[in-house]
């Protein structure tokens, strides 16, 4: 286990009704709010259960919506005057990672001056941030309590991450009744993301992390049995709420304790979305399967250990790459059991043209930055292109 710090100081809010108290969580810092949702209409009736909420407690609000899935920078520049315009002191996010992340992404940029894009791209360093709260309503990526805002600059052409602990929310409200009415597909995207996350932790070169895999390993058990059951009962409360405590669990650090992350499987499936801007999700399903048919070699006890305490496989002691192997096979199919996208083509990408697979890869090496990903293999310009072949 290699040394770590850990600093997370979200507050988790967990139960029905709970998006009702939002402003007695408020009011311990603020007392104007700008209020962060997507706009649509059927996001109106928690809305104004949280507006109610705020006006009980005589905290005033700013409204500012138009986010859209895959955060731009264009919307969070937009946040950055209406907050400094209208003197808000906190932000509070309502719905799923976009909206948190630009939340956050607007809480930064309010107190950084003229050059808020510098903070993405590694020009300008992080002094203060306002504090910024969240109502969940669609589990994803975590965003809720972890350190990271991540938004496409369409001037630079991938998505880009600001990463700071100043910025993980203060608190999260966690109500899985508000997750009900998420359509299937939404849903599942959420569960291939959070089970991403753990993934890219669990399968790293770092040795003696027992505990954190443990925990990885029935976390992604706990959300495939939850995913079954949300197939045939969209409003089971309890598979709800096991899918949403995943999501916070999986990408709030927790379990990456003093471990090195592997997250090449994200650098790829983040320049997809930027490239035909596929839900990041549906990304994730298609590429995860590839990177490990490409590396699964490089730690095969690992993989083995994967399948067998994942999937319940027994183990060929004879034969340890078919064991591995019947892993991969074995997520696959529970990722098309929940209909999501195992190939290229099902997202929309031609896998035979050398084109657009040059244009990812490129993207892909921008999307990592100045650094090289990976723990297993590094996402250089060769391996991500053999991925991407895995996947057609």
């Amino acid at each position: 286990m290699d040394s770590y710090r850990y600093d997370n100081h979200t507050v988790l809010i967990f139960g029905k009704d709970k998006h009702k108290t939002v402003g007695q969580e408020i009011k311990k810092y603020a007392d104007k709010v700008m209020v962060v949702y997507y706009g649509q209409p059927y996001e109106l009736p928690i809305i104004n259960e949280i507006k109610e909420s705020l006006e009980k407690e005589q905290i005033r609000y700013v409204d500012f919506t138009g986010v859209k899935p895959n955060p731009e920078m264009g919307p969070v520049l937009e946040g950055v005057e209406t907050a400094r315009r209208e003197g808000v002191q906190f932000i509070l996010a309502v719905g799923g990672g976009s909206v948190i992340d630009t939340a956050k992404a607007i809480g930064a940029g309010v107190l950084a001056g003229d050059n808020i894009r510098g903070l993405w791209i590694g020009e300008k360093q992080l002094e203060d941030t306002l504090p910024t709260g969240v109502v969940l309503t669609f589990p994803a990526t975590g965003s809720e309590s972890s350190g990271t805002s991540t938004i496409t600059d369409k001037e630079v052409g991938v998505k880009l991450g600001l990463v700071d602990d100043r910025i993980r929310p203060r608190f999260a409200i966690l109500n899985p009744e508000l997750t009900y009415t998420l359509p299937p597909y939404q849903t599942f995207c959420g569960i291939t993301d959070m089970m991403s996350h753990a993934m890219e932790r669990y399968f790293s070169k770092t040795t003696d992390t027992n505990l954190v895999d443990r925990m990885a390993e029935g976390l992604l058990r706990t959300v495939m049995n939850a995913a079954a059951v949300l197939l045939e009962r969209p409003d089971d409360y309890a598979a709800r709420s096991e899918v949403m405590l995943a999501a916070t669990l999986a990408h709030c650090d927790l379990l990456g304790f003093g471990k090195e992350a592997d997250c090449v499987s994200h650098a790829v499936g983040m320049a997809i979305s930027s490239y035909n801007d596929t839900a990041h999700g549906a990304t994730l399903s298609v590429i995860t399967p590839a990177w490990m048919k490409y590396v699964y070699k490089d730690n095969l006890d690992l993989f083995v250990r994967f399948a067998v305490n994942v999937f319940g496989i027994s183990s060929d002691f004879q034969n340890k790459e078919a064991t591995a192997r019947e892993g991969i096979t074995r997520l696959e199919q529970f990722f098309r059991r929940i209909h999501m996208p195992t190939t290229l083509a099902e997202v929309g990408i031609d896998a035979e043209d050398e084109s657009v697979l040059g244009t990812l890869v490129e993207m892909a090496q921008l999307q990592m930055g100045d650094g090289m990903w990976g723990s297993l293999v590094k996402a250089t310009p060769k391996n991500c292109y053999e991925i991407l072949k895995l996947a057609k």
